[in-house]
C-alpha cells in the first residue's frame, strides 16, 4: 500500500539493524507459551525468564506436572511477580484445562481453522484475543500479526491504524492498516513482534525519546510534534 508510512518489511529491517536480531523464544509449544504469560504476573523479562526456566527445571510444563506440584513450590516460583498466591491458582487452572479439556494435546488446537484455534486458546486465563493471537503465532501455527502495547504503539505513532478508545478497537485498526502487507512467515512475524515490542520499550515510550529515535523522520508522531514547537524569540 502507498499509504502506509513504512512497507512493513522495510521497517522491520530497519528495526534489527539498529537492535541486531532478537533471540528465539525460550517457550515451545502452545502450552508452554501459555504459561509464560501467566508465570510471573507483572514481573519484568528478565524475572519472569527465570520464574519460567524454574517451572520448568522444578515442575516441569506438563499439564500433570503442575498439577502433582505442591503450592510452596509453584508460590516460591510465582513469588518472581506480585500477587503469586493468584498465580499459583492460575498456574493450576492452565493445567487443569490442558488435561481435562484438551487431554494434554494442546497441538491439536493449531491444526484448526484460525479464529476457532484462537477462540480455544482463549479458554486459557489472562489471555484476550491479542494473547492468544501471541500464542498461536508464536507456536508457528498462524502468521498473524500480534501485538502488544509497547509494539501498538509505536506502529501507531508511525502511522499505522488510528487510535480508538477501545483498545481492541485500536489493535484491529493497526491489523488492518496493515493487511496485506505481511509476508505469511511466522518466523518474521515473531521477530517483528519482538523488535516493536523493543522498540516501544526503549524509545517509543509512554514518554517518547524522540529525538534518539533512528525513525524520526519517518514518524507522523514526531511531524505533528515538530509542528507544534514553536521556535525560540
Amino acid at each position: 500500500m502507498s499509504s502506509l508510512p513504512i512497507p512493513f518489511k522495510q521497517l522491520v529491517h530497519m528495526l534489527e539493524r539498529h537492535y541486531g536480531r532478537p533471540k528465539p523464544p525460550i517457550p515451545k509449544g502452545p502450552l508452554e507459551l501459555i504459561l509464560w504469560e501467566n508465570v510471573a504476573y507483572l514481573a519484568n523479562d528478565e524475572k519472569r525468564a527465570a520464574a519460567f526456566q524454574a517451572l520448568r527445571t522444578k515442575v516441569g510444563t506438563r499439564p500433570e506436572q503442575i498439577l502433582a506440584a505442591s503450592d510452596d513450590t509453584l508460590f516460591e516460583i510465582a513469588k518472581a511477580g506480585i500477587v503469586p498466591h493468584l498465580t499459583v491458582k492460575k498456574l493450576r487452572h492452565i493445567a487443569q484445562i490442558a488435561h481435562y479439556v484438551f487431554k494434554g494435546d494442546l497441538h491439536s488446537v493449531l491444526k484448526k481453522p484460525f479464529p476457532e484455534a484462537r477462540k480455544e486458546i482463549r479458554k486459557f486465563p489472562s489471555l484476550g484475543e491479542p494473547g492468544a493471537e501471541r500464542v498461536l503465532l508464536f507456536s508457528g501455527a498462524y502468521p498473524v500479526l500480534a501485538l502488544e502495547s509497547n509494539g501498538m504503539r509505536a506502529l501507531l505513532r508511525l502511522g499505522y491504524g488510528e487510535e480508538h478508545k477501545n483498545y481492541s478497537a485500536t489493535y484491529r485498526s493497526v491489523q488492518k492498516a496493515l493487511e496485506g502487507n505481511l509476508p505469511q512467515d511466522c518466523g518474521f512475524l515473531v521477530r517483528a513482534h519482538q523488535l516493536l515490542r523493543q522498540h516501544g520499550k526503549e524509545i517509543c515510550r509512554t514518554k517518547p525519546l524522540c529525538d534518539e529515535c533512528f525513525l524520526k523522520e519517518k514518524c507522523q508522531y514526531f511531524r505533528r510534534l515538530s509542528k507544534k514547537q514553536k521556535p525560540y524569540r
